[in-house]
């Protein structure tokens, strides 16, 4: 599958891709953080974006 390059969000909403480049910008942005610290939570706690959100609240 190729990548479609006029996707402005994530396909699941609920879930955070780090394989997408595009993703990973579009989810720093969302959230406000460096690439590092969303890496640092997916890791963390998965990749469910409720998940993150909670684990970026407390550290």
């Amino acid at each position: 599958m190729s990548d479609n390059l006029k996707i402005k969000q994530p396909q699941d909403p609920q879930k955070i891709n780090l394989n997408q480049s595009w993703e990973v910008d579009y989810w720093t942005e969302a959230l406000g953080v460096s690439e590092t610290k969303l890496r640092q939570a997916v890791s963390a706690v998965g990749v469910q974006v409720s998940d993150v959100k909670a684990w970026l609240r407390s550290n």
